[in-house]
């Protein structure tokens, strides 16, 4: 799919990809620096994957040594399409990778349970980008799902905030202000999840999906990749069951879906729950962001 085309679905649902996000996101202060103490499950068994390729292996990246490197870094692009962004499946044949947001905070920490037991009975495998105050007001969910190797857990931010080194905002959202609040919206999560799983998450989504191109760059270095999307499954967690559905069931192979797990009151479920035997039926298969884009 054309960036064109994904920039006309983002512009179709109305700026929703933002309505998990809440008002006044950017100012939430509620947030946990990466060396804060955090309070949450005790870690579920590993399984660990090797780093992403490029990731950096020895060292930790500190604080200081990113805003050394790009702190006077002006950044050329935003949006959806920074270099180095994945947006499609390497393998577009028939492959297509569900992708769920937990955003977190006042835009919203529920959990739709139907959603995710549907998933499991029909063993749909799903890449799940998990924000820091989400997993903090669902731990019992938060221990399960990283316990079951069908779904794997990405990083969605510790504030959920459009990841930009000037402060640009995306739908209204705040980003962050610089390269340092890059670090801390990127490492604070990674250190959650790093600390809950036992080995660092491989795939990173903002809030909103936004980024600019030395924020992306910013997250390879810390180890992560920056995941976009392709085809906007639900608009932000507001659509009905049967947008989601047409949606969903018309995603080409080699698509990376995006939709919402934490509004258990919107339409996803029952869309996915429909259009997946669909995708099924017409040769389509499911896979997690880890299995096209292995280490």
């Amino acid at each position: 799919m054309t960036a064109g085309r994904r920039v006309v679905l983002a512009a179709m649902a109305g700026g929703l990809l933002a309505g998990c996000a809440g008002p006044n996101k950017g100012t939430d202060a509620s947030a946990a620096s990466p060396g804060s103490s955090q309070t949450g499950p005790a870690p579920v068994p590993s399984r660990a994957t090797a780093p992403a390729s490029g990731a950096a292996t020895g060292p930790t990246v500190t604080r200081a040594r990113i805003v050394a490197r790009y702190g006077h870094s002006v950044p050329h692009s935003w949006g959806f399409d920074a270099p180095g962004v994945v947006h499609s499946l390497p393998r577009a044949r028939n492959e297509i990778a569900l992708t769920f947001d937990a955003c977190g905070g006042r835009g919203g920490s529920g959990f739709d349970r139907d959603l995710i037991d549907f998933l499991r009975k029909r063993q749909v495998p799903a890449t799940l980008f998990l924000n820091s105050r989400w997993i903090d007001e669902n731990p019992a969910e938060f221990h399960r799902l990283a316990g079951e190797p069908q779904f794997e857990i990405a990083n969605h931010g510790t504030r959920h905030l459009p990841l930009s080194v000037s402060g640009r905002s995306a739908y209204g959202i705040p980003g962050t202000r610089s390269a340092g609040e890059v670090y801390d919206e990127v490492a604070g999560n990674r250190a959650k999840l790093t600390r809950l799983l036992g080995a660092p998450p491989r795939f990173f989504r903002s809030g909103t999906a936004y980024c600019d191109d030395v924020a992306s760059h910013i997250v390879r270095d810390l180890g992560e990749r920056f995941a976009s999307f392709s085809v906007n499954g639900d608009g932000g967690a507001t659509f009905t069951h049967r947008q989601v559905h047409e949606t969903v069931a018309a995603a080409p192979g080699g698509s990376i879906v995006i939709c919402h797990m934490n509004h258990p009151e919107g339409g996803t479920a029952e869309g996915i729950a429909s259009a997946v035997p669909q995708l099924l039926a017409t040769g389509h298969r499911f896979v997690r962001l880890s299995d096209a884009f292995p280490a």
